[in-house]
């Protein structure tokens, strides 16, 4: 899981060149999607076994796939404006987001402790975004769709993972992208301009497919509440890699507001684990009780 949020910390720190560099949008998205793509199929071998990707619901990964570009569209547009670390505070709302979607979407309602939790981490949001003070700009407003938009990424997944391979999901979660960037990509004129940049530009697929197949990975060698901290080291990451590349450090509302929110979401996590063991300790009860009567 470390290496997994080291090689998204890459993926955005080298969006963000590019697109200061003045490479489109576009272009750097659908590269990223067209060389992950490549990978996963290299990765996993999938000329091997192609029925291991074949899809259940293909409309339903179409829509999956829709959600993850709008949420990469959007990231990178806010990386053009915001630092590293100002996107990524933004984006570790989303768990309280999904928790707050998975009532009415999934049937998973969170408890009023869970929705202090969320309404701490919102407050966090209006610290780094603080409108009404001229901070909130176009760049939180995008890095609030690109938040968004992998809210549902994530709830479809949940929903699609009972039904569909995790090859599948791992495919087309890269596939419908690059297709539905594609002809859009005429109307993109700004290339690479040398070498170099080309480099940067074809290691984002790497990034990007790297990090998701050592994302598989992890959820098979332990579980998810075991995993669920880890995706805050990012923060972390992406402070140092802002510091470096771009000599840019997070002002203190920035890192308050970040303090908050990872906070508000390790409580989740450790809310959700709580619930978890007491679930699981209530049906051993009811299974015992029932051995004994048999």
């Amino acid at each position: 899981m470390l290496s997994t949020y080291v090689c998204f910390t890459f993926l955005d720190t080298s969006s963000k060149y590019l697109v200061l560099a003045g490479i489109s949008v576009l272009v750097v998205a659908w590269v990223r999607f067209a060389v992950h793509v490549i990978l996963v199929g290299t990765l996993l071998r999938g000329w091997r076994q192609p029925m291991r990707f074949r899809p259940v619901n293909l409309p339903a990964h179409i829509l999956r796939g829709a959600f993850l570009f709008g949420s990469t569209i959007f990231n990178v547009l806010a990386l053009k404006s915001l630092q590293l670390a100002g996107t990524t505070s933004i984006y570790f709302f989303g768990p309280m987001v999904i928790t707050a979607l998975a009532g009415p979407l999934l049937g998973e309602w969170a408890g009023w402790r869970r929705w202090l939790a969320i309404l701490a981490a919102f407050a966090g949001v209006l610290i780094i975004t603080r409108p009404g003070v001229g901070v909130f700009g176009i760049g939180h407003l995008f890095a609030l769709g690109s938040m968004l938009s992998n809210c549902f990424y994530v709830i479809m997944t949940r929903r699609m993972s009972a039904t569909e391979t995790s090859e599948s999901l791992i495919l087309f979660s890269a596939l419908a992208p690059a297709l539905l960037l594609l002809p859009l990509l005429p109307f993109s004129f700004s290339l690479p301009h040398d070498g170099w940049h080309w480099f940067v530009l074809l290691m984002l697929g790497v990034f990007g497919g790297v990090g998701h197949w050592l994302l598989v990975q992890a959820y098979r060698l332990a579980t998810t509440t075991a995993l669920a901290p880890y995706p805050y080291s990012q923060m972390v990451w992406m402070i140092i890699s802002g510091w470096i590349v771009f000599k840019q450090f997070p002002d203190r509302w920035t890192l308050v507001g970040a303090a908050i929110i990872v906070a508000s979401g390790l409580y989740i996590v450790h809310r959700e684990h709580r619930l978890r063991l007491r679930s699981r300790a209530a049906s051993d009860v009811e299974a015992e009780a029932l051995a004994k009567k048999l």
